[in-house]
């Protein structure tokens, strides 16, 4: 068995190494700490083919693999942690949802300035009573004159401050087989972006307030009976989420050990110390780890959307990884690591908040053991008789 990549995948990794620490590398920690999206790196990332990987050529895409989009990922944040969320946004998430089972007019419509990097799609899918137990969303859709009209709300929306069209998850009716999502646009009618909010990572949020709000049928995704498509497409968004998880732990391990190898105290360098040796140790070895399964989960997309089982192990084990990684390197960095003249401390606070997004560890291990056992466990108490 093999477990190095492919030739072709090394070339694709080297390539976009290569363009991240010539154009990417330089002004990363003040990228990394402004409030405002960098749609100029989004645009220069767009024209280097880097948004888009895994889509059809058809549909504007590079016509990649999920296995380029993950490398992609990973390189540009061993470059430029913050850009990597652009490439992220660009190939997972509701993109990916998105051109999965958009219609050819909503494809031409939306993409091409998606895949330029000129607008961003956000998600509203996240209730105030609605968080891991999506099912149980209010959000409401009926159909009126050639319509939909929504009342309900969403929160947490990543990009939300910044996006034109958001891919929003409605209840036609009761019952999760009445549950499909609708494509809103920026300024419809009734449709209202609340006051920005901010997350302990920087990253910023807005609510999204659903008051009789307008659309087209044509901005339908998926209708009723759509969750389950919904689903499969959220499932490999966690591909985005983990890749950059273990690659923001591997910018912290690499800067620590940079740290370690030139730093000294008590006359030593610091790698010469057998406490820190083993906490490197430990870094590299759960970092490789989750680099496999991670790996596991790209190849199973290669020819369709990867399980459920393969994409939540490879998040749980990169979330995990990323953060103990990121915080030791903290640690061994002292308060350089601390401070954010570093990058560090950054990488820290960003994969802890994605040990939440996209599905928590806690219900990834509840999804993993459904896998483990072949069948499923509720979360509900039964229903009285």
């Amino acid at each position: 068995m093999n477990f190095d990549l492919s030739l072709d995948d090394q070339a694709f990794a080297e390539s976009v190494s290569r363009f991240a620490q010539d154009k990417l590398a330089p002004g990363a920690l003040q990228r990394a700490h402004s409030k405002t999206y960098p749609w100029e790196t989004a645009q220069l990332l767009a024209k280097q083919g880097l948004l888009g990987i895994a889509l059809d050529p058809d549909d504007g895409g590079q016509g990649g693999t999920l296995m380029h989009a993950v490398l992609a990922i990973q390189q540009v944040a061993l470059a430029c942690p913050k850009s990597a969320d652009i490439v992220q946004a660009g190939n997972f998430g509701p993109i990916r949802t998105f051109v999965e089972y958009a219609s050819r007019e909503q494809k031409l419509r939306f993409l091409p300035d998606l895949l330029a990097g000129k607008k961003l799609i956000a998600l509203g899918m996240t209730e105030p009573d609605a968080g891991s137990a999506v099912t149980e969303l209010r959000t409401t859709a009926r159909e009126d004159k050639g319509d939909y009209v929504i009342n309900g709300s969403k929160i947490f929306s990543t990009n939300s401050q910044d996006a034109d069209l958001f891919l929003i998850y409605v209840r036609f009716g009761p019952g999760l087989e009445n549950i499909g999502s609708l494509l809103v646009e920026r300024g419809a009618s009734g449709f209202t972006i609340g006051k920005e909010a901010s997350f302990m990572n920087g990253e910023q949020w807005c609510p999204l307030y659903f008051e009789n709000a307008r659309v087209p049928a044509a901005n339908l995704l998926l209708g009723p009976g759509g969750f389950k498509k919904q689903i499969s497409g959220f499932n490999v968004e966690r591909l985005g989420n983990a890749s950059r998880s273990l690659a923001l732990g591997r910018y912290a391990f690499n800067r620590a050990r940079e740290h370690a190898m030139t730093r000294k105290q008590f006359g030593r360098e610091l790698c010469e110390f057998q406490g820190l040796q083993w906490k490197f140790a430990d870094m590299w070895m759960k970092l490789e780890q989750a680099q496999l399964l991670l790996y596991k989960a790209a190849l199973e997309g290669e020819h369709g959307l990867p399980s459920a089982q393969s994409t939540a192990m490879a998040k749980l084990a990169c979330n995990e990884a990323g953060w103990f990684a990121a915080n030791e390197a903290l640690q061994v960095m002292g308060g350089l690591g601390f401070s954010q003249e570093s990058l560090v401390e950054y990488c820290v606070r960003r994969i802890r908040g994605w040990m939440i997004a996209g599905g928590s560890l806690e219900m990834l291990r509840n999804r993993i053991a459904e896998g483990v056992f072949e069948r499923t466990f509720p979360q509900r108490p039964p229903k009285v008789a």
